[in-house]
């Protein structure tokens, strides 16, 4: 009954804000399209202009929706410009809840009055996004802290009640993936029910700030020493589930392309800075900032830091395994390198196809998809554009949609979306195939095999000590086992040659340990 209401407001809302007639016209003729017809003429919002309506709408539906307008409105190159100025506002402006509420939830969560914690403390927030808002405010000292004096923070604020509006939502995209999945063989295909399960989890992950803040805390450490992004401390005394505070960092949306370009700031310099940012956190690191719109994005303009990007709400991050990292690393090196046979062989090679397929077939085919696109800078090509020609090539080769995979095709997307608009002219293949060739050869190369050979010291050390007992323990049972069967004469004989080869295998493990851990401590102590 929750859903029948749920579908019914959604119907609503869409009546409401006059979006029924949008609809409307890109049904085919028909009774659907009549009915809708009538129903459009009593809505409230018809006269609103149209990316008002739709913005309006998703606003009124929730943080699902919220989210959703985020990413399209990243996607300019796909959207009238009027539009993608309306869903541009969701980013950062969505509706805040009243300051009284705020500041309850706050002394609720730090069990303190905030004028105890705070010499100071914005009541109006600064920023409202789908999931929570932002005040900012200066810390007080305290006897464990007293370096905290005079600090600026930022103060973090879930949104009350908000996990059964999204449970309910959640409730209804199971539900339609199952339906679809059950009329359609591209349902099955593409795994709607497991992306959806993804999307859940990655939601839920969302609407725990303890969360956001250890993945903040995670990247920072990746990129403490880096000259081109910047991410807040996190204050671990004052953070709890619904309330955090992280250190205040001041920059300008990256959205603001007036007043950063009046500012001085490189658009070049930052857009390929952006596509290594992101390459380097999926393949360095496996760990990647997974929700990458302009609301989440600023630009520090201090002298010590100017032109860095700042990254905020860490709510949704991606982590790839190793294997994925290694797939996806080598079929990106192999369509820069317009190795199309080598993507082929590596899709098969992975199970992301059938095991029957024609590599040859297969490799044509994305040949004929990818080929017109090099060697274009960005104004010119849209990857949406081409990942919806890769999506009807793939229906023919009955390609798997990895749903682990998801999360960064999304993020993918943001980032061409923002990378096009400071810089039309990026060539998106060129800056990132050093990063991969980079990382290929960590991985993969000398260098690799040297990092893994440290990695598993420790183990071997272990290990090799009680190898020869291991050794001799075995034979000892095999030994057993051949007395039962042979008879005492046979015994004899097998016991006198395992006696040989014992001493064989035994010394050369002797010798090979000995070499294996004297290579190792030469690596280790950099000798060469």
């Amino acid at each position: 009954m929750r859903r029948i209401a749920r579908l019914c407001f959604i119907f609503f809302t869409a009546w409401r804000y006059g979006l029924l007639p949008l609809l409307r016209d890109i049904l085919k003729p028909g009774i659907s399209r009549g009915a809708l017809t009538v129903i459009c003429w009593t809505s409230p919002g018809v006269s609103l202009p149209r990316g008002e309506r739709i913005r309006l709408t998703l606003e009124a539906l929730g943080p699902i929706f919220v989210k959703f307008g985020q990413v399209l409105s990243t996607r300019r190159d796909l959207l009238p410009e009027d539009i993608a100025n309306e869903l541009a506002k969701l980013q950062d402006q969505v509706p805040p809840f009243s300051n009284e509420e705020s500041r309850r939830l706050i002394e609720k969560a730090i069990d303190q009055p905030i004028e105890e914690v705070f010499i100071s403390f914005d009541a109006t927030p600064v920023a409202s996004a789908s999931v929570a808002q932002v005040h900012f405010g200066v810390l007080r000292a305290t006897e464990r802290h007293p370096e905290w004096s005079g600090r600026e923070v930022a103060i973090k604020v879930l949104r009350p009640g908000i996990l059964p509006i999204i449970e309910s939502d959640i409730a209804l995209m199971y539900d339609l993936a199952k339906v679809i999945e059950k009329l359609s063989s591209d349902g099955r295909r593409l795994k709607l029910t497991e992306n959806v399960a993804e999307f859940d989890r990655h939601l839920h992950d969302e609407l725990d700030l303890m969360r956001e803040a250890a993945n903040a805390s995670q990247l920072r450490r990746y990129f403490v020493d880096s000259d081109k992004l910047m991410i807040p401390e996190m204050y671990w005394d004052l953070c709890h589930t619904n309330v955090i505070v992280m250190e205040k960092m001041n920059g300008i949306s990256i959205g603001r392309f007036d007043e950063l370009r009046a500012a001085g700031v490189d658009f070049k310099k930052l857009a390929a800075e952006g596509v290594e940012i992101f390459f380097t956190q999926v393949f360095e690191y496996g760990f990647f900032h997974a929700d990458m719109h302009p609301g989440n994005i600023m630009i520090s303009l201090e002298p010590e830091t100017f032109g860095r990007f700042i990254s905020l709400d860490f709510g949704i991050v991606g982590a790839l395994s190793e294997s994925d990292k290694n797939y996806l690393a080598l079929n990106f090196l192999a369509f820069f390198n317009r190795d199309y046979r080598r993507v082929a062989e590596l899709h098969v090679e992975s199970g992301w196809v059938p095991a029957d397929t024609r590599v040859e077939e297969l490799e044509g085919a994305v040949r004929s998809v990818c080929e017109p696109y090099f060697d274009r800078p960005l104004k010119e090509i849209s990857l949406g554009i081409v990942l919806v020609r890769l999506f009807q090539t793939s229906r023919r080769f009955k390609v798997e949609v990895q749903p682990q995979l998801s999360l960064l095709s999304k993020t993918l997307l943001n980032v061409e979306g923002l990378a096009r608009e400071l810089d039309p002219d990026l060539d998106l293949w060129q800056t990132a195939k050093p990063i991969l060739e980079k990382w290929i050869s960590k991985q993969l190369g000398w260098r690799g095999l040297i990092d893994g050979l440290k990695e598993e010291a420790p183990t071997w050390a272990k290990i090799l000590p009680t190898l020869p007992r291991l050794i001799a323990d075995a034979l000892t049972q095999g030994g057993n086992q051949t007395k039962d069967q042979n008879g005492e004469l046979e015994v004899l004989k097998a016991l006198l040659l395992e006696e040989r080869r014992t001493h064989r295998l035994v010394a050369g493990a002797l010798l090979f340990a000995g070499g294996f851990l004297a290579g190792i401590l030469i690596i280790s102590l950099g000798i060469y």
